[in-house]
């Protein structure tokens, strides 16, 4: 110890030889004088007294003093004004270097598929829901048209598409496109397969009320319960942790889960989120990361979180929309985004239900418009009533790519709208997002990783 308060001393010394050769200035006396009072009993003295009184001086009020003296407060740093521009300057540089990361997204986006329906289209072929199976090699639609559409993904997505550096859309029709198709009895507003199911099963809500399972490789309805008063269903979702468990929300302002094992009249559980239970469940998600909690959405503007095992309150309330929600999904075991009505979408915190980043620019104010995310590479996808896809990274607020199905203006309103968005999970280095839209079209878009 005693060596080191010597180098420490040597050291300083040394310091005060440079400070005089190089800036012609000398350590004042009385620090000088403080260092000669370092004890040699193996400790360093941090209090000397002065010659005259016994007033205490700290080694930090010397050291204040002395660095005032050698480094002098400008008086451009004293003025309140120039700081506060300062301040503004530093904000600014952060501001543009956040836009420059923008500007340098992950992903290059491509057009690469356009299925349409041949004819006319418009409302009676509206897609309003789709998705991958969970082996990523079939997708699934549903909508006004009253038929489940299947398509292989090695249809959609043809391994080459670019030839001689040109890159060429492939267009195609829904009759050639599918590979079959299961006719329902009503409008269908969602699907979801039912995890685990080596059979293919296929949940289907519709607007009768009525939850169907259809069994996809015999081409028939395997189970149906109609719980729901004949209201329009508009989510149906499985459970991750009991695939047998589903829960589906509805305009009756009730979510219900229920155990297709069982009879179909009977309920595990039924819960009405809003005050009054009247505003309707727009949507219904089980936390796909095995946790016992679903989420729900509802006209009521908030979204809510419940724990299966205890279902008489929620346990978390999200609290910000300004309109109905209409989808929730889980982002991953610490997120989950919403999207409302008034034409935004929110990322919540699930440890608290604070609110984190607000998303904007599409268009949504009347219609679901779909809300899909890519988890792996931290991705959101959503339509827009003015015939856009947009896609946001979950690290920003504005939108990384925008594209237009085609008529319109990306500010305005367009007679059709983007009805319904699905990312494909599989993949790090490549994504695909597929589109429906209101005139029944379908459109691929796939994207790969940049190279920086």
């Amino acid at each position: 110890m005693v060596l080191l308060e010597l180098g420490v001393i040597l050291m300083v010394i040394e310091w005060t030889e440079i400070l005089k050769n190089e800036k012609g200035i000398t350590l004042s006396l009385c620090f000088i004088n403080y260092l000669k009072k370092i004890s040699l009993d193996g400790s360093l003295s941090l209090v000397r007294k002065t010659r005259d009184s016994d007033t205490a001086v700290t080694y930090e009020w010397e050291m204040r003093n002395f660095s005032t003296q050698f480094n002098p407060q400008t008086p451009e740093l004293a003025n309140p004004k120039i700081q506060e521009d300062r301040k503004r300057e530093h904000n600014k540089e952060e501001e543009e270097e956040e836009e420059e990361e923008r500007s340098r997204c992950d992903w290059e986006f491509t057009h690469s598929t356009v299925v349409s329906s041949g004819t006319a289209g418009g409302a009676t072929d509206t897609i309003g829901v789709i998705e991958f199976d969970p082996s990523d090699t079939l997708v699934v639609t549903g909508g006004i048209a009253r038929k489940i559409r299947v398509y292989s993904v090695k249809t959609l997505l043809p391994e080459e598409n670019h030839k001689h550096g040109e890159h060429h859309v492939r267009s195609l029709e829904h009759n050639n496109a599918c590979d079959y198709y299961i006719y329902t009895p009503a409008k269908l507003s969602s699907l979801r397969w039912k995890p685990r199911s080596s059979c293919g099963i296929l949940g289907a809500g519709d607007y009768d009320g009525v939850v169907t399972e259809y069994d996809l490789h015999r081409k028939i309805p395997i189970f149906e319960r109609d719980e729901h008063g004949g209201r329009r269903v508009w989510s149906v979702d499985y459970s991750h942790w009991d695939p047998f468990v589903g829960a589906s929300g509805s305009d009756d302002g009730t979510m219900q889960m229920w155990d297709s094992r069982c009879h179909a009249t009977e309920s595990i559980a039924k819960v009405r989120p809003s005050a009054g239970g009247i505003a309707a469940v727009c949507c219904v998600e089980f936390n796909p990361y095995g946790d016992p909690l679903v989420a729900v959405g509802c006209a009521d503007r908030r979204a809510y979180g419940y724990d299966v095992r205890k279902m008489a309150d929620p346990v978390l309330i999200f609290d910000g929309h300004q309109k109905p929600v209409a989808y929730v999904r889980f982002m991953d075991e610490r997120m989950m985004v919403t999207s409302g009505t008034d034409g935004s979408l929110r990322l919540w915190s699930m440890d608290d239900g604070g609110m984190i980043r607000v998303y904007m620019g599409h268009v949504n104010g009347r219609n679901f418009v779909g809300l899909s995310v890519w988890r792996t590479g931290g991705l959101l996808g959503c339509g827009s009533e003015n015939n856009h896809v947009f896609v946001y990274d979950k690290r920003w607020g504005d939108p990384v790519w925008v594209h237009g199905f085609g008529g319109g203006s990306r500010d305005g309103y367009d007679p059709n709208y983007v009805s319904s968005v699905c990312w494909r999970q599989a993949g790090e280095d490549g994504c695909t997002l597929v589109a429906g839209g209101s005139d029944g079209s379908l459109q691929v878009i796939v994207g790969k990783r940049r190279a920086f």
